[in-house]
């Protein structure tokens, strides 16, 4: 599961701070907990998410990271069964959203002899050759403001040991393609980045 990640102004990432940063939208959410443009993005933080506007153009908006489900928040869903779930299938249809991000983070997950798991590691994990992670992600309008998940895949081999799910991660040129609401989205999930590099941060405990 995908449940920190990383983001700062970098040449790519600043024009999207920037458009978020003019979304009357900011003004609102001040109201309850305020915007988080830099640092380790945890759920619940409001962070810049790539959606259409109203005309299907790209654009930028503050979101805030989690749906309220009926017992927990919900900060993940799964690309497997997102099409069937009640609560994400009308999202993965035609509310899709890109997140940016510089690397998510994992924690090593160990299985102990007696069948317990323990956390162990931190890494912070992007795609090969590329600065830039682009999170791709469902939302919608909770008490007129936008939640957004991001969405999971099962991880590639290389990156297994860590965990065992991943985030779906799109290249950059098709960013555009996965936000407009009459795109097929199964159809993208199979061009989605799967070659993953990590980079331990923190042992465990």
């Amino acid at each position: 599961m995908c449940g920190r990640y990383y983001l700062d102004a970098t040449t790519e990432t600043e024009p999207f701070i920037q458009q978020m940063m003019k979304s009357p939208l900011v003004r609102k959410w001040s109201d309850t907990c305020g915007v988080k443009s830099f640092g380790e993005i945890r759920p619940t933080d409001v962070v810049p998410v790539i959606a259409p506007d109203k005309s299907g153009k790209q654009a930028v908006y503050p979101m805030k990271w989690g749906y309220q489900g009926q017992k927990n928040l919900l900060i993940n869903a799964r690309v497997e069964t997102a099409a069937e779930k009640l609560t994400f299938r009308d999202d993965w249809k035609s509310h899709r959203c890109i997140v940016p991000a510089l690397y998510y983070y994992e924690w090593e997950h160990l299985t102990l002899n007696n069948g317990n798991t323990k956390t162990g590691d931190k890494y912070a994990i992007q795609p090969k050759d590329s600065n830039i992670t682009w999170l791709c992600g469902l939302y919608h309008i909770e008490n007129s403001l936008p939640m957004f998940v991001i969405l999971t895949r099962a991880a590639e081999e290389n990156i297994r040991f860590i965990h065992d799910r991943m985030p779906l991660i799109m290249p950059k040129d098709l960013i555009e393609t996965w936000i407009k609401p009459d795109s097929d989205p199964d159809m993208l999930v199979e061009k989605a980045l799967t070659q993953m590099v990590a980079e331990r941060t923190q042992k465990g405990e």
